[in-house]
């Protein structure tokens, strides 16, 4: 055999020397993880409790009314009116979900498979617009439809993505000439 061959038949990988310091480095990394994740759960729960506040959410009547306009797609949460980063988690608002949206003369019917479902009257509703973002979720400009409404003594932003982004300014739209409607008769 030619010396070129020999020496590539004779390299093998070095063996392993120190199982005991990779395994409690793997474990070590783990517990690191699982303290994160602890860590950010109480946050969220403490986010919760300091919500305190916020009034149970109001449900649906029992005959709202024909529908103006659906829409399925997903909720994305809310947060305080005007501070798209404040997420609002009390009574499950911070869960993001599938929605299936409604909207009646009554007012605005959110159903969250998997969530807790709400309803916003029509006297609460305060403004809808498109934008690009809310906690946790940005998109290209006026990617969400963000509905503006008031329970108890705060006013909140719901971020919602229809499955068919078209739909957005057709809501929005629907949404402000209704809130025109019933400012106008207060």
């Amino acid at each position: 055999m030619t010396p070129v061959l020999l020496l590539a038949a004779e390299k093998e990988s070095a063996e392993v020397t120190d199982w005991a310091a990779r395994i409690g480095w793997v474990v070590g990394l783990a517990l690191f993880v699982a303290l994160v994740y602890w860590l950010m759960r109480e946050g969220w729960k403490w986010r919760g409790t300091l919500q305190g506040d916020l009034p149970e959410l109001p449900t649906a009547p029992d005959d709202p009314g024909p529908a103006k306009l659906t829409m399925s797609g997903r909720y994305h949460g809310s947060t305080t009116a005007g501070q798209w980063l404040d997420r609002i988690v009390a009574h499950g608002l911070g869960t993001r979900s599938r929605a299936e949206l409604t909207l009646t003369d009554a007012g605005l019917d959110v159903v969250r498979p998997g969530a807790d479902d709400f309803f916003v009257p029509a006297h609460a509703l305060r403004g809808a617009r498109l934008d690009k973002g809310i906690a946790g979720k940005v998109l290209t400009e006026g990617g969400l439809l963000i509905v503006t409404w008031a329970h108890g003594e705060r006013q909140i932003d719901s971020g919602f993505r229809s499955d068919h982004a078209a739909e957005h300014n057709e809501w929005a739209e629907a949404l402000n000439q209704m809130i025109n409607k019933t400012e106008g008769a207060r």
